[in-house]
């Protein structure tokens, strides 16, 4: 697997996680409120968004001038 590969599959699982960590916080939210990740479960909502555009970006910009 390449570098260019490797970028993309990480990109997806660590949107994945960032997403099931917001959907978490959104689902139990009393659990989250008690442990005090609530604040952490919202940015990561809003950094799966960043991310996935970052990756759409990568995909069809910089994914097509790497050779390897």
């Amino acid at each position: 697997m390449s570098l260019k590969h490797f970028h993309i599959v990480f990109l997806f699982f660590a949107i994945l996680g960032d997403l099931g960590f917001w959907l978490w916080t959104r689902m139990l939210p009393e659990q989250a409120e008690s442990l005090g990740v609530s604040g952490l479960g919202i940015f990561a909502g809003w950094l799966s968004i960043v991310m996935t555009a970052y990756g759409v970006w990568y995909v069809f910009k910089k994914s097509r001038t790497i050779i390897v």
